[in-house]
């Protein structure tokens, strides 16, 4: 298989039907499937995607009794991933589903592996703003191009993430894997990406000032701990 590509769900009871209705208009022949992680729902997702599943024949689902982050989330749906390439993206639509196809076909025409990661466009001023201070700050601390760390689709290599060790199961995973790929000198290709606002439900961090707050102290603290991890010479 080419592409297995992860969405953690958490309380998206809503959006999961249009997720799967929008994949199966874009996907057509590709060598790829859809991992939908039930992360610790507690909207009945979990009936949702035991109804919808059998209908998609390139979806699958995996379940998290309790919930113990995104990143976590994200893991267990890689351990069960059968791709060439693995990746992950958002339920919450506010990345179209034909990103992930896009960034296939991009994938299919590369002759070495690469990391692709998406660039988000059309964000509201304060979350452009809040976005770039983060890209500053950890261009600095890591002396590396680092931008848009949480750009949806991120794809990459099985290989890569193969050698990861003890990744976090937050929204730090994202500055994980994408300060790896820069770190393990692999060729980044950025894929420009129509940023929407969301259809149904609420982000689980992006709440206003204080939770951007408590966002950037979980970010730094993890950097901390990342550059730790590179001193020792391991990955995390």
């Amino acid at each position: 298989m080419k592409l297995s590509i992860v969405i953690p769900c958490y309380n998206e009871g809503k959006n999961i039907p249009l997720l799967l209705d929008r994949f199966q208009r874009v996907v057509g022949k590709r060598d790829m499937e859809v991992i939908l992680v039930d992360n610790g729902s507690t909207d009945g997702s979990s009936e949702i995607l035991k109804e919808l599943l059998p209908r998609y024949e390139f979806a699958r689902t995996v379940t998290v009794p309790v919930n113990k982050g995104y990143g976590y989330g994200i893991l267990k749906g890689l351990e069960a991933s059968k791709g060439e390439y693995v990746g992950w993206t958002h339920a919450d639509l506010q990345t179209d589903p034909a990103d992930v196809v896009r960034a296939y076909d991009a994938l299919s025409k590369e002759k070495e592996p690469i990391y692709l990661k998406g660039l988000r466009k059309g964000r509201p001023c304060m979350d452009r703003f809040f976005t770039y201070g983060m890209g500053i700050f950890e261009s600095v601390s890591f002396g590396m191009p680092m931008w848009d760390i949480n750009g949806q689709p991120n794809l990459f290599p099985r290989e890569f993430y193969e050698k990861w060790k003890k990744p976090p199961y937050d929204f730090s995973l994202d500055l994980y894997a994408f300060y790896w790929a820069r770190r393990e000198g692999m060729r980044v290709v950025r894929l420009p990406v129509r940023f929407s606002e969301r259809l149904y439900g609420h982000s689980k961090w992006n709440t206003g000032l204080k939770a951007k707050w408590m966002f950037i102290k979980r970010t730094v603290t993890f950097s901390k701990e990342l550059k730790r991890a590179v001193k020792g010479g391991k990955m995390g």
